[in-house]
Protein backbone atom coordinates (compact mmCIF):
# COMPACT_ATOMS: atom_id res chain seq x y z
CA UNK A 1 0.00 0.00 0.00
CA UNK A 2 1.25 3.09 -1.12
CA UNK A 3 1.29 5.14 3.05
CA UNK A 4 1.45 1.90 5.03
CA UNK A 5 2.30 2.80 8.09
CA UNK A 6 2.39 6.86 7.38
CA UNK A 7 0.42 8.89 9.96
CA UNK A 8 -1.70 11.43 8.27
CA UNK A 9 -3.63 14.92 9.84
CA UNK A 10 -6.58 15.88 8.07
CA UNK A 11 -8.13 18.85 9.25
CA UNK A 12 -12.12 20.04 7.68
CA UNK A 13 -12.17 15.76 7.88
CA UNK A 14 -15.88 16.18 8.57
CA UNK A 15 -16.86 17.08 5.39
CA UNK A 16 -17.67 15.85 2.37
CA UNK A 17 -14.16 15.83 0.78
CA UNK A 18 -12.13 15.55 4.39
CA UNK A 19 -14.33 12.00 4.50
CA UNK A 20 -13.32 10.60 1.24
CA UNK A 21 -9.72 11.64 1.98
CA UNK A 22 -9.66 9.64 5.01
CA UNK A 23 -11.24 6.41 3.64
CA UNK A 24 -8.36 6.85 0.86
CA UNK A 25 -5.68 7.25 2.92
CA UNK A 26 -6.78 4.77 5.36
CA UNK A 27 -7.25 2.26 2.03
CA UNK A 28 -3.56 2.51 1.26
CA UNK A 29 -2.32 2.27 4.95
CA UNK A 30 -2.67 4.99 6.62
CA UNK A 31 -2.93 6.08 10.51
CA UNK A 32 -5.26 9.09 10.27
CA UNK A 33 -5.98 12.36 12.66
CA UNK A 34 -9.40 13.08 11.82
CA UNK A 35 -9.86 17.30 12.95
CA UNK A 36 -12.90 19.10 12.86
CA UNK A 37 -15.16 21.83 14.70
CA UNK A 38 -16.85 19.05 16.46
CA UNK A 39 -16.69 15.58 16.30
CA UNK A 40 -19.88 14.79 14.99
CA UNK A 41 -19.16 13.65 11.99
CA UNK A 42 -15.89 12.40 12.13
CA UNK A 43 -16.52 10.10 15.25
CA UNK A 44 -18.91 7.81 13.55
CA UNK A 45 -15.95 7.22 11.03
CA UNK A 46 -13.55 6.24 13.49
CA UNK A 47 -15.68 3.73 15.43
CA UNK A 48 -16.40 2.30 11.21
CA UNK A 49 -13.12 2.26 10.71
CA UNK A 50 -11.49 1.15 13.52
CA UNK A 51 -9.94 3.21 16.75
CA UNK A 52 -6.21 1.20 15.90
CA UNK A 53 -6.41 3.11 12.87
CA UNK A 54 -8.32 6.69 13.23
CA UNK A 55 -8.70 9.23 16.04
CA UNK A 56 -10.82 12.38 16.19
CA UNK A 57 -10.66 15.63 17.72
CA UNK A 58 -12.51 18.92 17.76
CA UNK A 59 -10.13 22.17 16.58
CA UNK A 60 -10.97 25.58 15.83
CA UNK A 61 -8.28 26.36 13.15
CA UNK A 62 -8.15 29.70 13.56
CA UNK A 63 -7.49 29.96 17.42
CA UNK A 64 -3.52 28.98 17.85
CA UNK A 65 -3.71 26.70 20.75
CA UNK A 66 -6.37 24.26 19.59
CA UNK A 67 -3.86 23.96 16.29
CA UNK A 68 -0.96 23.49 19.10
CA UNK A 69 -3.28 21.05 20.91
CA UNK A 70 -4.29 19.42 17.67
CA UNK A 71 -0.66 18.85 16.35
CA UNK A 72 0.55 17.78 19.64
CA UNK A 73 -2.52 15.38 19.98
CA UNK A 74 -1.93 13.70 16.91
CA UNK A 75 2.02 13.19 17.54
CA UNK A 76 1.37 11.53 20.77
CA UNK A 77 -1.16 9.30 19.64
CA UNK A 78 0.70 8.07 16.35
CA UNK A 79 3.87 9.11 17.16
CA UNK A 80 4.52 11.68 14.24
CA UNK A 81 2.90 13.28 10.95
CA UNK A 82 3.98 11.87 7.86
CA UNK A 83 1.07 13.80 5.78
CA UNK A 84 -0.35 17.06 6.85
CA UNK A 85 -3.85 17.44 4.56
CA UNK A 86 -5.02 21.42 5.71
CA UNK A 87 -8.91 20.84 4.30
CA UNK A 88 -10.76 22.65 6.32
CA UNK A 89 -12.44 25.97 5.12
CA UNK A 90 -15.67 27.90 4.44
CA UNK A 91 -17.02 29.80 1.79
CA UNK A 92 -18.75 32.44 3.15
CA UNK A 93 -21.74 34.66 2.17
CA UNK A 94 -22.37 35.50 -0.81
CA UNK A 95 -22.61 39.20 -2.16
CA UNK A 96 -20.56 41.61 -3.94
CA UNK A 97 -18.03 43.45 -2.47
CA UNK A 98 -19.87 46.73 -2.13
CA UNK A 99 -22.88 45.44 -0.01
CA UNK A 100 -21.25 42.29 1.87
CA UNK A 101 -20.19 43.68 4.98
CA UNK A 102 -16.48 42.87 6.53
CA UNK A 103 -17.28 40.84 9.10
CA UNK A 104 -17.53 38.16 6.70
CA UNK A 105 -14.30 38.95 5.03
CA UNK A 106 -12.69 38.22 8.31
CA UNK A 107 -14.94 34.86 9.34
CA UNK A 108 -13.20 33.36 6.38
CA UNK A 109 -9.68 34.53 6.11
CA UNK A 110 -9.61 33.84 9.92
CA UNK A 111 -10.24 29.91 8.76
CA UNK A 112 -9.29 29.94 5.20
CA UNK A 113 -5.96 31.49 5.78
CA UNK A 114 -5.16 31.87 9.11
CA UNK A 115 -5.86 28.33 9.93
CA UNK A 116 -3.72 26.61 6.93
CA UNK A 117 -0.62 29.14 8.60
CA UNK A 118 -0.72 27.99 12.06
CA UNK A 119 -1.25 24.25 10.75
CA UNK A 120 2.43 25.19 8.77
CA UNK A 121 3.31 26.67 11.69
CA UNK A 122 3.29 23.47 14.01
CA UNK A 123 3.51 20.97 11.75
CA UNK A 124 6.14 21.85 9.83
CA UNK A 125 8.90 21.51 12.94
CA UNK A 126 7.15 17.95 13.31
CA UNK A 127 7.97 16.77 10.05
CA UNK A 128 11.85 18.93 9.61
CA UNK A 129 12.74 16.77 12.94
CA UNK A 130 11.29 13.39 11.57
CA UNK A 131 12.94 13.58 8.36
CA UNK A 132 10.51 15.20 5.94
CA UNK A 133 7.12 14.56 5.01
CA UNK A 134 3.88 16.37 2.61
CA UNK A 135 2.06 19.08 3.06
CA UNK A 136 -1.76 19.62 1.20
CA UNK A 137 -3.37 22.45 1.23
CA UNK A 138 -6.82 22.25 -0.34
CA UNK A 139 -7.39 25.71 -2.36
CA UNK A 140 -10.15 25.87 -4.99
CA UNK A 141 -10.51 26.96 -8.49
CA UNK A 142 -11.34 30.06 -6.99
CA UNK A 143 -7.89 30.39 -6.22
CA UNK A 144 -6.96 30.96 -9.72
CA UNK A 145 -9.51 33.49 -10.98
CA UNK A 146 -11.74 35.70 -10.12
CA UNK A 147 -15.36 35.52 -9.87
CA UNK A 148 -18.08 37.90 -8.87
CA UNK A 149 -20.15 37.64 -5.42
CA UNK A 150 -17.24 35.56 -3.79
CA UNK A 151 -14.14 37.95 -3.77
CA UNK A 152 -13.50 36.59 0.27
CA UNK A 153 -13.61 33.00 -0.72
CA UNK A 154 -11.51 33.61 -4.10
CA UNK A 155 -9.20 35.82 -1.98
CA UNK A 156 -8.82 33.32 0.47
CA UNK A 157 -7.90 30.67 -2.23
CA UNK A 158 -5.40 32.44 -3.99
CA UNK A 159 -3.63 33.49 -0.74
CA UNK A 160 -3.16 29.55 0.04
CA UNK A 161 -1.60 29.53 -3.06
CA UNK A 162 1.00 32.20 -1.78
CA UNK A 163 1.95 30.39 1.51
CA UNK A 164 2.01 26.84 -0.51
CA UNK A 165 4.59 28.61 -2.70
CA UNK A 166 6.72 29.75 0.38
CA UNK A 167 6.32 26.75 2.37
CA UNK A 168 7.48 24.47 -0.13
CA UNK A 169 11.07 27.34 -0.77
CA UNK A 170 11.32 26.97 3.01
CA UNK A 171 10.99 23.67 3.78
CA UNK A 172 12.73 21.17 0.17
CA UNK A 173 15.57 21.76 2.13
CA UNK A 174 14.29 19.45 4.90
CA UNK A 175 12.40 17.17 2.95
CA UNK A 176 9.09 18.32 3.37
CA UNK A 177 7.07 18.68 0.01
CA UNK A 178 3.93 21.30 0.15
CA UNK A 179 1.22 21.71 -2.60
CA UNK A 180 -2.32 22.26 -3.17
CA UNK A 181 -5.01 20.87 -4.77
CA UNK A 182 -7.20 22.76 -6.22
CA UNK A 183 -10.98 21.33 -6.72
CA UNK A 184 -13.50 22.55 -8.72
CA UNK A 185 -17.58 22.18 -8.08
CA UNK A 186 -17.85 19.24 -5.82
CA UNK A 187 -20.82 17.24 -4.61
CA UNK A 188 -20.41 18.26 -1.26
CA UNK A 189 -22.26 20.52 1.32
CA UNK A 190 -20.66 23.50 0.67
CA UNK A 191 -21.00 23.90 -3.04
CA UNK A 192 -25.20 23.41 -2.15
CA UNK A 193 -24.50 26.25 -0.11
CA UNK A 194 -23.37 28.26 -2.46
CA UNK A 195 -25.85 27.26 -5.04
CA UNK A 196 -28.26 28.31 -2.52
CA UNK A 197 -26.47 31.48 -2.00
CA UNK A 198 -26.80 32.92 -5.73
CA UNK A 199 -30.17 31.82 -5.86
CA UNK A 200 -30.63 33.97 -2.78
CA UNK A 201 -29.32 37.17 -4.15
CA UNK A 202 -31.03 36.10 -7.25
CA UNK A 203 -28.39 34.72 -10.15
CA UNK A 204 -28.65 32.16 -13.43
CA UNK A 205 -29.05 28.71 -11.79
CA UNK A 206 -25.51 28.31 -10.88
CA UNK A 207 -25.22 24.65 -11.44
CA UNK A 208 -26.45 25.04 -14.96
CA UNK A 209 -23.47 28.12 -15.17
CA UNK A 210 -20.70 25.67 -14.08
CA UNK A 211 -21.07 22.93 -15.60
CA UNK A 212 -21.71 24.93 -18.98
CA UNK A 213 -18.09 26.11 -18.73
CA UNK A 214 -16.40 23.22 -17.54
CA UNK A 215 -15.34 20.69 -20.36
CA UNK A 216 -16.27 17.41 -18.57
CA UNK A 217 -19.80 19.38 -17.64
CA UNK A 218 -20.21 17.81 -14.51
CA UNK A 219 -19.42 18.41 -10.91
CA UNK A 220 -16.66 16.16 -9.25
CA UNK A 221 -17.19 13.70 -6.79
CA UNK A 222 -15.14 13.92 -3.05
CA UNK A 223 -13.40 10.41 -3.78
CA UNK A 224 -12.16 12.10 -7.07
CA UNK A 225 -9.91 14.68 -5.34
CA UNK A 226 -9.37 12.46 -2.50
CA UNK A 227 -7.12 10.62 -5.30
CA UNK A 228 -5.18 13.76 -6.06
CA UNK A 229 -4.61 14.01 -1.75
CA UNK A 230 -3.19 10.59 -2.02
CA UNK A 231 -0.98 10.67 -4.90
CA UNK A 232 0.48 13.83 -3.46
CA UNK A 233 0.73 12.11 0.12
CA UNK A 234 2.81 8.98 -1.15
CA UNK A 235 6.26 8.72 -2.55
CA UNK A 236 4.28 8.78 -5.90
CA UNK A 237 4.90 12.06 -5.85
CA UNK A 238 8.71 12.20 -4.37
CA UNK A 239 9.88 14.97 -6.93
CA UNK A 240 6.61 17.23 -6.83
CA UNK A 241 6.73 20.45 -4.64
CA UNK A 242 5.26 24.38 -4.97
CA UNK A 243 2.63 23.19 -7.59
CA UNK A 244 -0.44 23.59 -8.01
CA UNK A 245 -2.83 20.51 -8.77
CA UNK A 246 -6.18 21.42 -10.40
CA UNK A 247 -9.20 18.63 -10.06
CA UNK A 248 -11.86 20.98 -11.72
CA UNK A 249 -12.79 18.44 -15.09
CA UNK A 250 -10.93 21.51 -16.84
CA UNK A 251 -13.05 24.22 -15.59
CA UNK A 252 -9.78 26.51 -15.12
CA UNK A 253 -8.86 25.71 -18.73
Amino acid sequence: MKLDNKVVLITGAGGGIGQAAVRKFVAEGAKVMLADLGTGETQPLVDELGADLCACIAVDVSQDDQVKNMVNACVERFGGIDVFVANAGVEGEIGDIASTDVSNLDKVLAVNVRGVWLGLHYVIPVMRDNGGGSIIITSSGAGVKGSPNTACYNASKHAVIGLMRCAALECGPHNIRVNTVNPGAVETRMITSIEEGFAEAGAPDFRAMVEAVTPLGRYGQPEEIAKMMVFLGSDDSSYCTGSVYMVDGGNAA
